[in-house]
């Protein structure tokens, strides 16, 4: 009986081509899009599943002020408190937030090493994250305050075959650090550093009584993770305690006074295991993941594979009236309704086993352009992903195959032999609704897509309160240079590099366009607190940027004070701390003494789709730390022979700038459309799922 449904079935199959290759093709891409779409989600949510202490260890987040921004650092002196509240906490590790390049250019045995993706921290770091030690031990590393351990792979590129194990690194600010171990990294974890430099205790033991630098991030692994709740109050108390009454006390008003007019800082702790994918900001150097776009995406081909579905249904219903004689013929022999059931859901699982292959081909061809797509390294591996696929499988026999196979298996005998079945109206109600779904879905697409497009459109037309048309942006490392010489360096080479041709203005300032980067500081005005991002510059840059004015004067070089106290806000900052804040008025920031001589228009910093942040703009003489916050050197070139102009840059920052860094630009423009490249990508997703 199943060797005579095989011919059955091939036989139609090569008889129908048409209709083969129509539901074979529909069922192949749906399969093909839940593949892609399990795939990204299996990558995202396996994120630290590696780490046992992932249920345990916490990272410390601050709710700062009035404003309600989180941050994902913490203050030098919080752990030393604490430790002294509580017994609950098993282990703590403060770590700079970031990957820190510590010099970048170092020196081992004599020859110069560009390294990267540096994670500065203390010596409990692999209590958090316990990457295997391949050479060396952990041990050795966390007796020591200044060691280094290495990743595998970078200790083969910089060491060769030679033991990397008390090896000496020295980086250009003059420390050096004994290499303790050598580690291997785990697949999709939130921190993957090359190198782990236990080099922050110095750091925090300057600013563990300064109450108000929020510039580290803090691990803290608890006993109990049920703890979770009783520690965040703690630190809340904390917080209470050494920040709003001192400061309620500092200012001679009420602690209910100073809380109403400048809110609170409150702490929140957050779980590694939860943190990829949390609504929540996060210090992990990997980044988050997003947790809407991933749903979406999901959602998206699930609806793809539920049309692909309702048309394998359609068509076998249609194609199934062409069979009404054989079913009834089989009838008439014998055959029972279950036996015809059965032998049309053998033909859909024969269909989709053929859909899968071709799903499979897809997959495997389109897979590289779909990583490029998500920014990801995603691998097809069957047998870690075989039980989706019997999942996906079943789901896809089951309702392909269920209703055509029923709807088949109740033709009447008589209504078919008599030749009039195809009269019948059994089912109509159904197929129609199916119908309406399909259509539905497909309406969705089209809308949708119509939507986000008009969106980008949007985005990419709208005014950014700047021009960045032909302004370089160039990395300036020189992190040797400390306490403001990164600065006055700036200003030796300055005049020189305006004597290239092509060369039209030369700026610097402690920001990176397309990006947030920037230190944020906070000051009250008449009860009105606001955090502002701290944009120091040369002077020119907002004439470079043609930023314009809404009030008051730009900063002047002939003016000796606009590089001691006065300073310009933006629009927002104004708007905030109210219509008292005009021109000339004078405020207290960080124990400093400024005023306001310009408010100028809002721009975007960080790009179209974020909302714009209060700022302070000062030249960067003003405060002296603020050169530590240089990233970049803005050049603006002529638009004619740009090639030959940045040729020429690059030959004089070589010659006389910096010998030892790569010389690395990137067009201003380019960091901006940056911004919102995940966006870009959303609409191209859109797009393809809509053909």
């Amino acid at each position: 009986m199943l060797n005579n449904w095989l011919k059955i079935y091939f036989r139609n199959t090569i008889k129908n081509k048409g209709f083969t290759f129509l539901t074979i093709l529909g069922l192949a891409i749906g399969i093909a899009g839940v593949i892609f779409s399990t795939l990204y989600w299996k990558d995202e949510t396996s994120y630290n599943k590696w780490n046992p202490n992932k249920d345990k260890v916490f990272e410390v987040l601050t709710k700062i002020g009035k404003t309600n921004d989180t941050w994902p650092t913490n203050e030098a002196t919080l752990v030393n408190i604490l430790k002294n509240k509580t017994n609950k906490i098993e282990e703590y590790c403060y770590y700079f937030p970031w990957y820190d390049n510590y010099g970048s250019i170092v020196t081992i045995n004599n020859k110069k090493e560009f390294i990267d993706k540096t994670i500065v921290t203390q010596n409990t770091f692999f209590k958090f994250f316990p990457f295997e030690f391949v050479k060396g031990n952990q041990s050795d590393f966390e007796k020591n305050k200044e060691g280094i351990a290495i990743e595998e792979e970078e200790a083969k590129r910089v060491f060769g075959s030679k033991n990397p194990i008390n090896q000496i690194i020295q980086f250009s600010d003059g420390r050096s650090f004994v290499i303790y171990g050598v580690y291997q990294l785990k697949k999709n974890s939130s921190i993957l550093p090359k190198y782990v430099i236990a080099g922050i205790d110095e750091e925090i033991k300057k600013n563990e009584n300064n109450w108000g630098s929020y510039n580290y991030g803090l691990f803290l692994k608890l006993k109990n993770p049920e703890d979770k709740q009783n520690i965040t109050q703690t630190i809340n108390q904390i917080y209470f305690d050494n920040r709003t009454a001192k400061d309620a006390k500092n200012n001679g008003v009420s602690v209910e006074q100073y809380v109403k007019e400048n809110g609170k800082y409150e702490a929140s702790l957050q779980s590694l295991s939860e943190a990829r994918l949390s609504n929540q900001v996060s210090g992990f150097p990997e980044g988050k993941g997003n947790a809407l776009f991933l749903k979406i995406i999901l959602g998206l081909s699930i609806l793809i594979l539920i049309l692909s579905v309702i048309n394998y249904v359609n068509l076998a219903s249609a194609q199934a009236l062409k069979r009404a004689k054989e079913v009834g013929v089989r009838k008439v022999f014998g055959a029972t309704k279950n036996q015809v059931i059965l032998q049309f859901m053998i033909e859909t699982i024969l269909t989709t086993l053929l859909a899968f292959l071709c799903a499979l081909t897809v997959v495997e061809v389109l897979l590289p352009s779909y990583n490029e797509l998500i920014n990801k390294q995603l691998e097809l591996n069957f047998i870690s992903f075989l039980p989706h696929f019997i999942l996906i499988f079943i789901i896809v026999v089951v309702f392909s195959g269920l209703f055509p196979a029923i709807y088949v298996a109740n033709f009447q005998v008589i209504k078919v032999l008599k030749g009039n079945f195809s009269r019948s109206k059994n089912g109509i109600w159904l197929r129609n609704t199916m119908l309406i779904i399909q259509f539905t879905i497909a309406t969705f697409f089209i809308v949708s897509s119509f939507i986000v497009t008009n969106q980008m459109d949007y985005m990419a037309k709208k005014d950014l309160g700047l021009k960045g048309d032909q302004i370089i942006s160039i990395a300036y490392y020189r992190y040797d240079l400390k306490d403001g010489r990164r600065y006055k360096y700036y200003q030796s080479f300055k005049p020189d590099l305006l004597k290239i041709k092509g060369v039209e203005a030369v700026n610097t300032g402690s920001f990176q366009f397309g990006t947030n980067s920037g230190a944020t500081s906070g000051f009250d005005f008449n009860g009105n607190f606001v955090q502002a991002i701290n944009f120091a510059f040369d002077f020119g840059l907002v004439d470079m940027l043609k930023i314009q004015l809404k009030e008051g004067r730009n900063l002047d070089p002939n003016f000796s004070s606009d590089t001691i106290e006065n300073v310009l806000v933006n629009e927002t900052t104004q708007k905030i701390l109210g219509k008292d804040f005009k021109i000339n008025t004078t405020f207290k920031w960080n124990d400093r003494k400024f005023k306001l001589v310009g408010i100028v228009k809002d721009f975007n910093l960080s790009g179209p789709n974020d909302e714009i942040p209060p700022m302070l703009l000062m030249n960067m003489k003003t405060v002296n730390w603020m050169s530590e916050n240089m990233r970049s050197v803005f050049v603006k070139i002529d638009a004619e022979n740009a090639s030959e102009t940045i040729a020429a840059i690059e030959k004089f920052w070589k010659a006389k700038v910096d010998q030892d860094y790569p010389f690395e630009y990137e067009f201003v423009d380019k960091q901006f459309a940056r911004s919102y490249e995940n966006y870009t990508k959303q609409e191209k997703m859109f797009k393809i799922l809509n053909v």
